[in-house]
């Protein structure tokens, strides 16, 4: 009798299992034929974020500016310097000053021939018909081509760099000979304009060569000068015989300075001695002359 009733209990239980097996095959079956739901859109909150950010930006830059617009204009604080004052009246013709003559404007003077400019010429001079210096070559209708000027330079190599190097513009020359032996090279060292200091910084240069002879304590014996009247900065110096490229076996006297963008140097030779007094006027009447 039990094997009887225990045939049907495994039946039943046979169909559950088969049942739930035809269950879960459905299930399958209708999850694969559903269709698949979209995926979500990345990015889209931040697309409304920065447009919401840029609209209020703008917005607000409006909104400012016509709020600023409507206002009242403020005034500005006085400014620390004074204005320019005018007279109540125009001057009367003739009252005002006038433009500067021919002799109280240095530029009309430098701007024009600056050959005559140059000192002039002792009584008796002539021009010379050989180089004054040991290297250099006679003016050409009164000029000198920097680089000519700077073959007459044989203190130093850095010389003739740098003037060449300091914007020159043009450069007269005088060269002339007096009595028997004295001969004088006249030089005027004009830089362009925009160049600065390039007078003052290349005279300072060259005068470095010479001594003070006023404080100079290391001056030679031999050595005298001073400044030149109506200038701080040119000096005059006058050397005893000694045997060098530019003066030879005889006495050198040599004056140097600048007056605006001019520089200029004087040198004179000789056999003979030569007084302070002689290179002292040279130098002082060039300094007039510039």
């Amino acid at each position: 009798m039990e094997a009887v009733h225990g045939v049907p209990e495994q039946q039943e239980q046979q169909q559950q299992e088969q049942q739930q097996q035809e269950q879960q095959e459905q299930s399958e079956r209708e999850q694969q034929q559903e269709p698949g739901r979209p995926s979500r859109r990345r990015g889209r909150t931040t697309l409304i974020v920065a447009s919401a950010a840029l609209l209020g930006i703008v917005g607000g830059g409006a909104i400012g500016y016509t709020i600023q617009a409507d206002r009242p204009p403020t005034r500005l604080p006085a400014l620390a310097q004074r204005g320019p004052a005018y007279p109540a009246k125009p001057l009367a013709e003739g009252a005002g000053r006038g433009p500067l003559t021919a002799a109280e404007d240095r530029r009309v003077t430098t701007d024009g021939d600056l050959r005559k400019q140059l000192v002039p010429r002792p009584p008796g001079a002539r021009t010379a018909d050989r180089p004054v210096y040991a290297r250099g070559g006679l003016p050409r209708d009164g000029w000198l081509t920097p680089g000519e000027y700077g073959m007459e330079l044989v203190r130093d190599a850095d010389g003739f760099t740098d003037l060449i190097q300091s914007n020159v513009r043009r450069i007269a020359a005088d060269d002339w000979m007096q009595g028997q032996d004295r001969e004088a090279a006249v030089r005027l060292v004009q830089f362009r304009a925009g160049s600065g200091l390039a007078a003052q910084e290349t005279a300072d240069e060259q005068l470095r060569y010479l001594p003070d002879t006023d404080t100079d304590t290391d001056a030679d014996e031999g050595e005298r000068g001073g400044t030149v009247k109506g200038s701080g900065n040119a000096r005059y110096v006058v050397r005893a015989p000694e045997s060098t490229e530019m003066s030879g076996d005889g006495y050198w006297a040599t004056a140097m300075g600048w007056r605006g963008d001019v520089m200029f140097e004087i040198n004179v030779f000789d056999s003979r001695p030569i007084s302070q007094k002689d290179i002292r006027t040279l130098a002082e009447r060039q300094l007039e002359r510039l």
